[in-house]
Formats: structure tokens, sequence, C-alpha cells
């Protein structure tokens, strides 16, 4: 039986030594796969043609396949030598529980799998592998021709492929659909066939399991198939994908409509230049110039888009401009994400152009090189502008700018020049809806348009080194262009080394409506400062005027000036000591304390966990602190003390342990659970914390 079955391997290798896939990607390295195809149900006779296939694809291609029907090779150190295994049309119950958990390890841990055509006739009753193959066989009908169409044209396994692919096969439907569990790369047309029976017909999709990646294909039943070229690439685009050298976003993705598709309808040039516009995908050329949705502003939105450099070229997508037949306007109005090679930290790509860096170590493990396709999704909420790329977090941004807010605006992509080739592909776009989410403007306090008493002050803790200065009681200050209309919080990064005192918000005028108030007390110097936030009443207009009263004297500076739109976040405040596990700190007394205490004696690799508060939805922390010692940096985790980090924040020295400052953060949503801070440092005690908000 053995020498049959590889005589039958050899014979198919030969008849398809002249097929292999030329890839068109760099080079991978060196690594090994896994091809099981235990069977203990149905056998397919087209396994040896599939070793065959797989084996000459990995001999192209930089990785050798090790061939097994022996499920002693399931276990932990056997499966580390392998980037990915691939289950071959294998039958029933292949594995037992011991090589069933190592597995499950192996994939947990980072592994890969591949599942071809019966795979997902594998292992009914083991309920980690029915989530990793993602659907479970159910029938099929008689071999036909059936037509394919491709959804995503990115992945490594398709992007080869047109629109659709006719092709005959055994056509598989399955128990459930797997939209809502994995990213669906192909489906079925029912119509092009008999017997199909699902409606939607995924046939081809791919998914995170834990740290692991799964790639599953329907396609496969006949000998014939594994003589097919674009069958061929398709499975090593799975591999490839499988052992992590081909980034892909395998997020569940529902309820995007495209924007473009093939058709320009709706689309707009301005300036010079155009894109090429065939087989669905837009190229640049010429410029520098850009291409924009005119047919509709958005506010808060996912965008998602696939692009591909063919070398050191040069493009980006530009969000939150006004309508303009002026590409310039785009540059100068909203704000580019940035598609380039080389060139400086804040202008390749992944950055918000000229204004923030990608986190470099992020988007480079996510990067596939030029020649290879890659995917943007860009998350606008408000004015926080967030970049995932192939489906990893690689930037968070929030406008502070007036003249750029990203409360509502257009979308373009740009063609950079002569020679700067990018093409694109699959734009579409889901409009988030729901309650708005806050939408933040933040000004410098000393660029009023209008006064009286005040002047600027010089301070080098302030941002920009300047704030307004020298406010004495009834002093004011207005600000023609930053409007009042529809704003329900207001926030002031302040100090007083005087006694303080009470700013009140106005709309229109030094006299006008009364919005709020907000108290600032003595910070400690004029150099530290303070965030002071208070709720408005939204139901006045007109540009914002701060009116400040207290006692005599300089009673305190105003730094910036944050007025927020649309509704308010969710604010949980915990105080420091009120930690529910740790490791290492201890509750420590200080006067200008909320409270009077604080978690201190942190030193570096310490921690402290928080049962009342959970990571679930957060999206940013307020820490109030102090440090008379290194400071350090804090690591937001979620669940546990090791969890997902989910924000870092820097703390400085303060310049004495009652000295208290306040510093926030961005917080990725995606990880549940209670939080905990890590605390990193130098020697020695770092720094004391006060009390920190999260806000969701």
């Amino acid at each position: 039986m053995k020498r049959r079955l590889l005589g039958a391997i050899a014979a198919a290798a030969v008849a398809a030594t002249t097929l292999v896939p030329t890839a068109a990607h760099a080079a991978d390295p060196a690594y090994q796969v896994l091809v099981f195809s235990k069977t203990a149900g149905f056998r397919h006779d087209s396994i040896p043609q599939g070793i065959a296939a797989i084996q000459a694809i990995g001999s192209a291609n930089n990785f050798t396949v090790t061939a097994t029907e022996d499920a002693n090779a399931f276990t932990a150190g056997n499966l580390a030598n392998y980037k990915a295994v691939v289950f071959l049309s294998t039958t029933g119950d292949v594995l037992n529980a011991t090589q069933q958990t190592a597995f499950e390890n192996y994939v947990n841990g980072g592994g890969g799998y591949v599942g071809v055509h019966a795979a997902a006739d594998t292992e009914y009753d083991w309920p980690f592998y029915g989530n990793l193959v993602g659907a479970w066989f159910q029938s099929h009908p008689a071999i036909q021709t059936a037509t394919i169409r491709t959804e995503d044209r990115a992945h490594a396994a398709t992007a080869h492929l047109g629109g659709t692919w006719s092709r005959s096969d055994e056509w598989y439907s399955y128990r459930t659909n797997p939209r809502n569990s994995a990213k669906i790369l192909q489906n079925l047309d029912e119509s092009s066939y008999s017997g199909g029976g699902m409606g939607d017909h995924p046939i081809t999709w791919c998914k995170n399991v834990s740290n692991g990646r799964s790639f599953y294909t329907g396609l496969g039943h006949t000998q014939a198939t594994y003589s097919e070229a674009a069958f061929r690439t398709l499975l090593l685009g799975g591999i490839r994908y499988a052992a992590g050298w081909a980034k892909q976003d395998c997020r569940v993705e529902t309820g995007y409509t495209p924007i473009y598709n093939g058709s320009t309808t709706g689309w707009s040039q301005a300036g010079p230049g155009s894109f090429t516009n065939s087989d669905a995908t837009l190229k640049s050329t010429g410029g520098m110039g850009l291409l924009w949705y005119s047919a509709k502003e958005y506010a808060s939105y996912s965008l998602k888009l696939d692009w591909k450099m063919d070398g050191d070229d040069n493009s980006g997508v530009f969000v939150g401009f006004p309508s303009s037949t002026d590409p310039n306007s785009a540059i100068n109005n909203g704000y580019e994400i940035q598609i380039d090679a080389t060139d400086t930290a804040d202008k390749t790509t992944g950055s918000i152009y000229g204004f923030k860096s990608a986190d470099v170590a992020a988007r480079d493990a996510a990067l596939n090189p030029p020649g290879e396709w890659n995917g943007y999704e860009i998350l606008v909420e408000g004015e926080r502008l967030r970049v995932y790329l192939n489906g990893r977090l690689i930037n968070d941004f929030t406008n502070t700018v007036a003249n750029r807010s990203l409360a509502q605006g257009y979308i373009g992509i740009q063609n950079h020049g002569t020679g700067d080739d990018v093409s694109f592909r699959n734009i579409r776009i889901k409009e988030l809806g729901g309650n708005p989410q806050p939408q933040p403007t933040t000004i410098e306090a000393e660029s009023y348009t209008s006064n009286s008493g005040v002047q600027p002050a010089g301070h080098a803790t302030a941002s920009g080194g300047t704030t307004v200065g020298y406010i004495d009681n009834g002093d004011w200050v207005g600000y023609a262009n930053f409007s009042t209309a529809g704003k329900n919080s207001f926030s002031a990064r302040v100090s007083s080394g005087g006694p303080g005192g009470t700013i009140t918000i106005r709309a229109g005028s030094q006299t006008g409506t009364v919005l709020g108030t907000v108290n600032v007390p003595n910070t400690g110097s004029w150099d530290t400062f303070q965030t002071v936030t208070t709720s408005l009443n939204s139901n006045a207009s007109g540009p914002l005027f701060l009116t400040f009263s207290g006692g005599s004297g300089a009673l305190l500076d105003v730094d910036t000036i944050t007025l927020t739109t649309g509704s308010t976040p969710t604010q949980t405040t915990v105080q420091g000591e009120a930690f529910t596990s740790q490791s290492g700190v201890q509750v420590a007394s200080h006067g200008p304390a909320v409270g009077g205490q604080t978690l201190g004696f942190i030193d570096n690799g310490d921690w402290a966990g928080y049962n009342q508060v959970t990571a679930n939805g957060a999206t940013r922390i307020t820490v109030r602190y102090s440090s008379g010692g290194p400071g350090g940096q804090i690591q937001v985790r979620a669940g546990s003390a090791t969890g997902t980090q989910i924000g870092t924040l820097t703390i400085p020295n303060t310049g004495s342990w009652d000295t208290f400052q306040t510093v926030s953060a961005n917080l990725t949503s995606s990880a549940s659970g209670a939080i905990f801070l890590r605390f990193t440092g130098g020697s020695g005690s770092l720094f004391d914390v006060d009390q920190f908000t999260i806000e969701k």
C-alpha cells in the first residue's frame, strides 16, 4: 500500500513539473511545511497529486515538505519544526486527545493551518478544530463546472485571480456559514451550478486563531485540480499566509459599501496626472494630483482599500478635507496616510504625513514588500484617526488643528508624480453611525483674536512654549475662529503659582451666554500643568470667550483649550491606591494627592491590578502622577500583568513627590479583562500614581 502511494506521488510529481507557479513575491526565508493526509473515512484519490503539487510548489518557493499520514507526528517537539501544517483532504477522526492538545498549542502559539477540501470533513467532535477550519462539510452535488467569485483580490492566495473564475470541482456546502467568523476570500455563484443550497456560499476563507493563522479552501477534489496553475498559486498563497510570510488582514469583514471596484462613478480628478482604470485596479500616473470621492462627505467611518507599490514609489490616502478642485486643499486642510517605502519616519508608509510616524516596529512586522498587495483600514471616529496595516494597528493619531478637523470631509488617493507607480483596489467604506464619537478640537490658548488684560507668557513646559498669562480678575479672551456650536465639553491645560481662580466659558462675547464654569487650583508652580474639565450647555452658538475671576494678583495661566462635540464618553476614575492585586507597590501618603494617598514605592517591574474597571471598549486613559525620582513608563494591560498591552504612558520627573501632573494616552480597544498597570524604568522609586481615569 505504501509502495503504491509513493509511486503515485512520484508519477504525479513528474507530470506536474512544468506547472509550478512562479511567485510574484520576495523570497521567503527557508522553512518547512508538514502535509498531513490521514483518512478515517472517505479517501480522495487526488491525495497523491496534492502532495506532489505541494512538494513542487515548495521546491520553487523555498520551503521543504514532509508528507505523512502518521498522527504521531503531532507532538510539541515535532510541530515546532514547521511554519505551517496542511490538512490535505483528511477525513474522520485522525488525532487522539494528546495529539489534539499538541496541535492546539501549536496553533495558539503562532503556528499556521491550511485546510484543503475534505479537511472540512474531519474531527466533528473537536470544537477547536471546528473553529479552526471555519465550517464543517454538509453535502455536495455531482462534480460540475461552477463560477467562483473573488471577494478579496489582495490576499496572496487570490490576488492573481480576476473577479470570477469558472472551473470544475466537487462543490461542498457547509453546515454553517463562516462569514461571521472568518474573512471570506471567494464565494460560489450558486446560479452557475446545480445543488448548492447555501445562498451566500463561501468557498475559500482565512481567519486568525489566537496567535496562529488559518486558511481553508473547498477546492481540491479532483486530480486535475492540482495541475491547474491558478489553483497552485492559490495554494501557495494560503501556505505563505499560514506560515506568516504573507501579511494579510483576515479579520471578519461585514457591512462595507464599495465606492471603487472597477467603476469610477462618483470620483473626480483634482490637479495634474490621472489614474488608469483596468481590471478593477486604479494605477497612478503623472501628478501631483488627487483622485477624490466627490459623491459624498463622511464623518465617522472605517475606510478599507488595497494598495501595491511596484518599487520605491510614493502615494497616499487623504481624509478629512473639504471639497476643492485644488489638490493642495487636501494637503493643507486634511491628513495624508502615507504610502512610501523610503523617507523619514514621519513620511513613510503608515505615517500621518508630517505629523506622526507609524509605530515602525509594528509597521515593519505587518508590511508586505513592493510587488505585493497591502491593505489599509483607516478608522476615523471624531478627531481620532487610527491606521491598520494588514489588520495590525500601526498608528493612533488625534487631530488638534481646527482647520484640519476630521469630523467631516472627503477621501481621496494621490497620484504623486511620474515614476511613482502605486495601484489601488477594492476601496470600500462603512459608516459607523449610532451616537457620534466625541470630536475634540484643541487650540493654543495664546492664539486669541481679542482680549482684555492678558499677555502671552513663556513656559518651557507649555505646549509650544507659550501660554496666555498675566491673568487677573476680570480679564477675558476671545477666539473668533473657534465656535461653541454643538460643543458639550470643555477642558483646559492650566497652571497656577498664584491663588488660582475660575474660568467662565461663554458664547458670542465676553458677556455672552454662560455655557459652563471650571475652577483652577494652585498647581504648585507656574510650570506645573494640570487639565481641568467641565461639561457645557450646548444650546448656544458663536465664538468662544473665556472670562476669568478670582482674588488679587496673577491668578492662573492657560496653555491649551479643547472643545468636544458628540456624545460624552463614559469615564471611570480609580484611585491608584485602590488596587485589587499588586506586586511590589505600597500605599504612600501625600497631602496634595486626592484623598491624601497614592500608589507609591513603585520600582521597575512592579504592577497593580484593578478589577473594578475593565479594558473592554476603553479608548483613553488619563493618569495623575508625581515623581521625585527618575520617572519611567506605565504599560496599560488587559486581563493580567502580562496581558495584552493596550497603551503606554511616559512619566517624567515632576520636581518633587508632592508635585502632581496629568498625562493621557489613547488605548486600543480590542482587548478585554481587568485593567492592569505595569511599571518600567530605571533604579529606585520611579513615580507615584494618584488616580487614573478610563474613558469608553
